[in-house]
């Protein structure tokens, strides 16, 4: 699994748990630049994403996520990239 694979499968994530389909996903997206994203769609987005990759975040790396890029960057090392 690379960058650009786990880019593509957080894409429908995030369109469906932010019913927004415009989302594009870029290492610098961030909860500041997409009107829905409040604390209950950021669970509901950390939940999927665990979900989806088979992983769990620690609370002090959710603390630690400043964006998109940090998140695709914990999920390559839980993955073991």
């Amino acid at each position: 699994m690379n960058r650009e694979e786990i880019t593509s499968a957080l894409s429908p994530i995030f369109h469906r748990v932010f019913n927004n389909n415009e989302i594009i996903i870029t290492d610098d997206l961030n909860a500041e630049k997409v009107d829905q994203w409040d604390s209950l769609t950021h669970l509901n987005m950390i939940a999927e994403v665990e979900k989806h990759f088979e992983i769990k975040f620690k609370l002090k790396e959710l603390i630690g996520m400043k964006n998109v890029g940090d998140m695709i960057d914990l999920i390559l090392q839980k993955k073991g990239v």
